[in-house]
């Protein structure tokens, strides 16, 4: 069930922390396997993210009035989106020992998604989420609660250098034409 964001949502700044290098390492080496098949990953995260979060889907003309999961994992339009995330992720990801360029990178991303596309930021908590959720299931033998912790602190950092560019720019909520869901998160472990 969707739900609206309020304010306190979108204002709630996430805690943005430097990854440690053995974070960095374990995040690298999971991104590396999950890189290799990058389309379809790509493809895999953004399907999960449209079915169970179909109010996103309002931002892509090309594919938004797409219902079926198997349509919209043959959409050429939503391919090619998938390919881009993927590849700003793995931007992110390659240069987390650079903190000047994943913020760099980061505020792009979000402006754009705030100018340009009117995307509400929540998107991007709930999406690294459903990213989270899809590791979680590729690797569930071989992703340790530190693992899945060092994800969550990139999670929280992305978060915070998007919402940080969008507030750069004047950001102010959109009236919601749609809902929008509460982001969730795979747990971590014990």
């Amino acid at each position: 069930m969707e739900k609206v964001p309020g304010e306190m949502e979108i204002e709630r700044r996430e805690r943005s922390e430097e990854l440690s290098e053995a974070e960095r390492k374990a995040v690298q080496a999971t991104w590396a396997r999950l890189y290799a098949n990058c389309e379809d990953v790509g493809v895999a995260i953004l399907v999960r993210f449209f079915v169970n979060f179909p109010s996103a889907k309002q931002h892509f003309s090309q594919f938004k009035h797409m219902e079926e999961p198997l349509e919209m994992e043959r959409s050429p339009q939503l391919r090619k989106h998938a390919c881009r995330v993927m590849g700003a992720l793995n931007t992110v990801v390659e240069n987390l020992h650079d903190p000047e360029k994943v913020s760099s990178v980061l505020s792009l991303v979000g402006k754009a998604h705030a100018l340009k596309h009117k995307v509400e930021p929540v998107y991007f908590k709930i999406l690294s989420g459903v990213i989270l959720e899809v590791i979680a299931e590729e690797f569930a033998n071989d992703f340790p609660p530190e693992t899945q912790r060092a994800w969550a602190k990139l999670r929280g950092l992305i978060y915070s250098h998007v919402t940080a560019a969008y507030k750069e720019v004047g950001w102010v909520q959109q009236v919601p034409n749609a809902t929008t869901p509460p982001a969730t998160l795979p747990s971590s472990g014990p």
